[in-house]
């Protein structure tokens, strides 16, 4: 190694060698130090160049080749460098050539400046780094120069390793990015048995290039999210999410008699769940809901039916009623299906739907009661979230979806309307009017519009059938005008305008250019599915950047909903216009 090392020494001798203070040879350590600094960069490139074809999965090839690639050009190479190039001035300062020319021995015995002297004996004849910091000599000064020297600029270079580790890890845990710049500590520790002035001047190339390593990072950039969209399906293909645990204070539904949705691709229609079984009635329950359900007060009115805060007279409770207007074929099977669908889903943040009646006005869903505003009033009325807030609104609506997918139904109609904040901050998704199972492709057939034009995936406006990646796309537009105040897309003159914008596929201008979430929110709406990061992925995203900035991504998204009048606060999963 001492042969490369001279050779690499001479090589930045060649390269650059002003011929001033503090001398020739010195500058040649400076650019050694920085030659020596391209092979953590290496180890880096590597990584990235792996992920851009294996994504997320980490298996033991690919975590050896991070941690193959970490140890021999973070630790080993650049460790025998240092080494070498301390060995060589040292065998200099001592009378042997050392791999170097007679011409080299020449030069590198001139003196420069006073304070260095003859640089072999300046560079090669002095104390290593470990007696120095440890065994002081008296001189505070010289103390403080060999601390910043040889602790500091480590401790600087360490900051960029980490920084190049994450760069390789972009779009992924960044836990094997450990293997990285873990290597580099144990060089850096290592390094103190180098003679002391050499090592300072081998740091001070050592850092810069360090630095100017994130360029070609960058340039690799992260893999696509088709790739780590192939990789997460397979994850849950192999291992099935678990069921949530049943919460001990709500009665929970029967499991439904079918197979799970599993997430595939764009998913057809005819790949999601089989139509579930019938809607579960709490004891007492009747076909006629007259006498056993008591109206208080109007909640909501629309084109599609009314929606009542009514008293559960059996049970003593307050739930919602949603009354369709007329009691057509079509209105019914509308109707049986939503509750089918929120009857399937066992999630925190989704409403629940406890039973469906025959009112005297026609078909009637019970709902759970939600008491809180719609995030599109929150947005209104008190501003745009905060990065924070509109972190945890994305983890907690990723959540509920992915429980609702998992089930086989798509939400389809995902909005800032549609997301209920109740007084203690927390946001739960309503309206599954037009949630979508197996055997349901004939309810579109009627001419109704599914989705709302500002919040509408691109593929659903021109005709293509919604899938999970639909789903992704209106819920990062929901984040996006959370974060913004506005949809990404801006605000249409007409709906028709709006949804024309949508089928063209016209990309987001109004996106919050300032969020941490901005690059995220920029991929989950490509106008291509299949490049959009899955619910999953952007869960864990989202969680690691709340993790990272040290909040719980189950907190509230606002601090507390303010009590306005009732009438006009209290919302519960209105009917649509």
């Amino acid at each position: 190694m001492n042969g490369f090392a001279s050779w690499l020494l001479t090589l930045a001798h060649n390269l650059f060698q002003p011929g001033f203070c503090p001398g020739d040879w010195v500058w040649a350590t400076i650019a050694a130090g920085g030659l020596v600094a391209l092979f953590p960069v290496l180890a880096a490139l590597i990584v990235a160049v792996m992920r851009k074809f294996t994504g997320n999965n980490y298996n033991p090839a690919t975590l050896g080749v991070i941690g193959g690639s970490g140890l021999l050009f973070e630790f080993l190479l650049p460790w025998l460098l240092f080494t070498g190039i301390s060995g060589v001035y040292r065998d200099v300062n001592a009378g042997v050539r050392s791999g170097l020319t007679a011409a080299d021995l020449g030069t590198l015995r001139q003196s420069y400046c006073p304070f260095i002297g003859t640089q072999s004996k300046y560079l090669g004849g002095g104390r290593n780094g470990f007696e120095v910091l440890f065994y002081q000599s008296g001189d505070v000064l010289a103390y403080g120069y060999y601390l910043g020297g040889l602790v500091g600029l480590p401790a600087l270079a360490l900051l960029f390793m980490i920084f190049q580790a994450r760069s390789a890890m972009k779009r992924g845990q960044k836990w094997p990015g450990r293997l990285l710049w873990g290597s580099y500590v144990l060089f850096a520790v290592l390094s103190l048995s180098v003679e002391a002035n050499a090592a300072v001047f081998l740091w001070l190339g050592f850092v810069p290039v360090s630095l100017l390593g994130l360029i070609p990072l960058a340039v690799v950039g992260p893999p696509p999210w088709s790739v780590i969209n192939r990789g997460t399906r397979q994850k849950e293909r192999e291992q099935p999410r678990p069921e949530p645990e049943p919460e001990p204070s709500r009665q929970q539904p029967p499991p439904p008699p079918q197979q799970p949705y599993k997430p595939t691709a764009v998913a057809p229609a005819q790949e999601l769940a089989a139509a579930p079984g019938p809607v579960p009635r709490p004891p007492g329950s009747s076909a006629n809901g007259s006498d056993r359900y008591r109206r208080v007060r109007r909640l909501g009115h629309g084109g599609f039916g009314t929606v009542w805060q009514a008293t559960d007279n059996q049970l003593g409770r307050t739930v919602a009623l949603k009354i369709a207007h007329a009691p057509d074929r079509d209105t019914e099977e509308r109707m049986r299906r939503e509750a089918r669908a929120l009857a399937m889903v066992n999630h925190p943040n989704c409403v629940r739907v406890y039973d469906l009646v025959e009112e005297p006005d026609g078909l009637a869903l019970v709902m759970e009661y939600l008491e809180g505003q719609a995030l599109a009033g929150t947005v209104d009325m008190q501003g745009p979230l905060d990065d924070v807030a509109a972190g945890r609104l994305w983890v907690t609506m990723a959540g509920a979806l992915e429980a609702a997918h998992e089930k086989g139904v798509l939400h389809r109609d995902i909005k800032p309307s549609n997301i209920i904040l109740d007084p203690q901050g927390l946001a739960h998704l309503i309206d599954f009017g037009i949630a979508r199972s197996r055997g349901d492709s004939s309810m579109t057939a009627t001419g109704m519009m599914i989705g709302t034009p500002d919040f509408v995936a691109p593929e659903q406006a021109a005709g293509a059938p919604a899938s999970p990646a639909s789903d992704a796309w209106q819920l990062a537009a929901t984040v996006s005008y959370a974060l913004a105040g506005h949809p990404p897309r801006g605000t249409r003159e007409t709906p028709m305008a709006a949804l024309m914008a949508a089928a063209r596929s016209e990309p987001p201008s109004r996106l919050p250019q300032r969020s941490a979430h901005a690059r995220l929110l920029a991929a989950s709406l490509d106008a291509e599915p299949r490049r959009r990061p899955t619910l999953g992925a952007v869960r864990r995203e989202v969680e690691g950047w709340l993790a990272r900035a040290g909040k719980a991504p189950d907190g509230p998204v606002t601090r507390v909903v303010p009590r306005y009048d009732s009438r006009a606060s209290t919302r519960v999963v209105p009917p649509r216009h």
